[in-house]
């Protein structure tokens, strides 16, 4: 196991909270959904689980394919995972047990792609941070 390989316990944090976060999410938009429908159809909530889960398979697909990132993108990556896991497990709480609404779905549609472009920029702009870094290291 090289350095880069080491397990920190950041890592493990972002392991957990992806776990979580995944779970908990599908958990809260299916007690919102039949909080606030009554009782759902079963397709639309296969596709909102999918839905739901998306970011979170891309967190993980990421942490997997970028074992090879400079150090500083895989804790990005890591820090984003937590970040994304608390607040995603944050509005879906408020929205599956706040004050009744007559309308869940938003929350449930939005979240996903804005946690997905959050990670996005963030991962991409610590890659860049990190040529940055290297290339000036070589002038040195």
């Amino acid at each position: 196991m090289t350095a880069s390989e080491t397990p920190s316990p950041l890592r493990g944090a972002a392991r957990i909270a992806l776990l979580v976060g995944a779970a908990g999410s599908v958990a809260l938009m299916f007690q919102a959904g039949y909080r606030g429908r009554g009782n759902p159809p079963p397709f639309l909530m296969l596709l909102f689980t999918g839905w739901v889960l998306a970011p979170y398979a891309a967190l993980a697909a990421a942490r997997v394919m970028g074992t090879r990132w400079p150090t500083l993108a895989r804790a990005a990556l890591d820090v984003v995972a937590l970040v994304i896991a608390l607040v995603s497990l944050a509005i879906y709480g408020y929205v599956a047990f706040g004050p009744p609404r007559a309308q869940v779905a938003p929350a449930f549609v939005m979240v996903p792609p804005l946690s997905c472009l959050l990670a996005a920029i963030v991962v991409a702009s610590s890659v860049l941070v990190s040529r940055r870094r290297a290339r000036q290291g070589d002038r040195g």
